[in-house]
């Protein structure tokens, strides 16, 4: 049993690998500033006995009293809501940040594992998206201060290991999806429950062409702390090559939140669509390699425990 640190870990998949850390009999301490994240993400672990939390800013000094053997960087802002409207803070998030808690990780000799993002592959060139592709990022466009924010994460996380012989981890995270989304994040797949349980139209963006690969959180938790227990380096790509049209994929929630919403094609008035990746699809080659993993949890049945989800809510908040 360890002690692991969790920065951003009140957030979506941060609260859910808290979960998944404690029932493997881990001890849990959770940084967050909770600036995005909603506390009743991790109000059912209050008073656990092997749980704690820290409300802080992690681009500020971090300190942590007792050991730590493993510290989890997770903390961002990866909604395109939330970096569109704080760009500065989200690169001071995946720098300042990343180099707090690495510092923190050198100075209780702890494993650091990065949640590196698929946005380091920018609009790809290469179908699917292994590892060893660099990338077609813009890095003065609006989406760069979130890709590059992680490009320079994942630089900061190498040269600690090769300087100061850190051991880390990076997991390059695909769409991923589940309880505990933020309904106003921006994401097309809350976007497209709160309209569809909100009996609004499914608004998509252009033509609806753009594929994505949507992988259940329970199943990328699974996949993290797999890479955590190995002695994997070099990035694993975390995600469900199962690849499908934003329209595919608008017509099954469209299908699963009662089937009467209907579909509307629009353009965006804003510029969160500006060098949006038109493929996304994860190469897992490695993961499943290396780790033993894939995804088991299916489409529908992931889409059916989040839309419950999202409809208690929706309900609580309409009260």
């Amino acid at each position: 049993m360890s002690r692991i640190l969790i920065t951003g870990g009140a957030g979506f998949i941060g609260s859910h690998l808290a979960d998944r850390l404690l029932a493997d009999g881990h001890t849990i301490v959770v940084l967050d500033n909770l600036f995005t994240a909603h506390p009743r993400n991790i109000g059912r672990l209050i008073g656990h006995e092997r749980f704690s939390f820290i409300k802080h800013d992690v681009t500020e000094y971090v300190y942590v009293d007792g050991p730590v053997d493993a510290v989890l960087h997770l903390a961002s802002l990866p909604s395109p809501v939330d970096y569109l409207r704080e760009p500065i803070k989200t690169l001071k998030v995946g720098a300042l940040g990343t180099h707090k808690a690495l510092g923190l990780a050198r100075a209780k000799r702890a494993t650091f594992l990065l949640a590196s993002t698929s946005e380091v592959y920018g609009d790809p060139q290469v179908h699917p998206q292994p590892e060893s592709y660099w990338g077609n990022v813009n890095p003065i466009g609006p989406r760069g201060v979130y890709d590059e924010s992680k490009r320079f994460a994942e630089a900061m996380t190498m040269a600690y290991h090769r300087y100061h012989g850190i051991d880390t981890r990076i997991c390059r995270i695909f769409n991923t999806y589940g309880p505990r989304m933020r309904a106003d994040d921006g994401r097309v797949v809350t976007n497209f429950i709160a309209q569809g349980l909100r009996g609004q139209a499914l608004t998509v963006y252009d033509d609806g062409a753009r594929t994505r690969s949507f992988c259940y959180v329970s199943d990328l938790v699974d996949g993290i702390v797999r890479l955590l227990a190995s002695a994997e380096v070099d990035p694993v790509n975390l995600g469900n090559p199962r690849e499908m049209t934003v329209l595919e994929f608008a017509k099954a929630v469209q299908r699963l939140t009662g089937g009467t919403s209907p579909i509307e094609f629009v353009s965006p008035k804003d510029e969160r669509t500006k060098d949006d990746p038109h493929i996304r699809q994860p190469d897992i080659t490695r993961a499943r390699t290396l780790l033993g993993w894939e995804p088991t949890v299916s489409l529908e049945d992931g889409l059916l425990r989040t839309i419950e989800y999202f409809r208690t809510v929706l309900a609580g908040e309409a009260q």
